[in-house]
């Protein structure tokens, strides 16, 4: 057993270690760069989707190269027994890399225009690869730990900090007007007020001029919606209104 456990022990040094920590956070600053673009463009895989699935991706990289260092280096030694030429690790790996992408399939869903779960999705690969790191052991555990640290003050800093699409809510408005052709006049107007981005947009014309609408918008998180209700309210020309909250 002694020989045994040192062909596991102090695989890297402090330095090697600490390097590959700046490994991961350097992809995850990678990550968010690329996400922030997309999020000011309002996509809906935004600043936490795109840092998490680069984070990942960085730590799977790491467990691929060096993750199964002590296995390589034991083949062939008498001390330990089982192993062989044909032993590759990396096989079962890989199929968690990619098998956990039909798991994190499922809970995306599409709700018209707004896509929801993708970050949820990214976290289970991420959390998948947090597992192979952990389950190589050695300096392998360190960087699995520090990886699960970093995501986690990562989420919740993005939580706080909002930008772009990732710092607006979805929101379905139905209504029924009185003169379609004065109300889509002053719909475009309202909108840039709200600061409100339409995703989907149904309208039916009614023979007297009348018209029923079905928008679903997003909108800051910091805007209250009530505000909105409370102004249509006042709008002698709307019958009605129904409201519905996407987030």
């Amino acid at each position: 057993m002694p020989a045994v456990s040192a062909l596991f022990h102090d695989q890297f040094t402090w330095m090697r270690i600490l390097e590959l920590f700046l490994r991961v956070v350097v992809a995850s600053f990678c990550g968010a760069v690329i996400g922030f673009e997309r999020s000011k463009r309002f996509k809906e895989a935004g600043i936490r989707t795109h840092v998490i699935v680069c984070c990942a991706s960085a730590l799977i990289m790491v467990v691929s190269k060096y993750g199964f260092f002590e296995v390589v280096k034991a083949i062939g030694n008498p001390a330990v027994e089982g192993l062989t030429h044909n032993t590759d690790p990396a096989r079962l790996a890989a199929q968690v890399v990619s098998g956990i992408s039909f798991l994190g399939a499922g809970v995306i869903f599409k709700n018209g225009n707004t896509i929801k779960g993708l970050t949820t999705a990214a976290g289970l690969w991420a959390t998948a690869g947090i597992g192979l790191a952990i389950g190589c052991g050695g300096s392998m555990y360190l960087v699995g730990l520090f990886t699960t640290v970093l995501i986690m003050v990562l989420q919740i800093i993005m939580h706080k900090f909002k930008v772009g699409s990732d710092s607006m809510s979805s929101h379905r408005l139905t209504m029924e007007v009185k003169d379609h052709e004065a109300f889509a006049k002053e719909l475009p107007q309202m909108l840039k007020e709200w600061n409100a981005r339409v995703t989907e947009t149904k309208i039916k014309i009614g023979e007297d001029g009348s018209a029923k609408y079905d928008i679903t918008m997003r909108m800051a998180d910091s805007f209250e919606m009530q505000d909105v209700i409370d102004v249509l309210s006042q709008n002698s020309g709307i019958r009605s209104i129904g409201y519905v909250s996407s987030d």
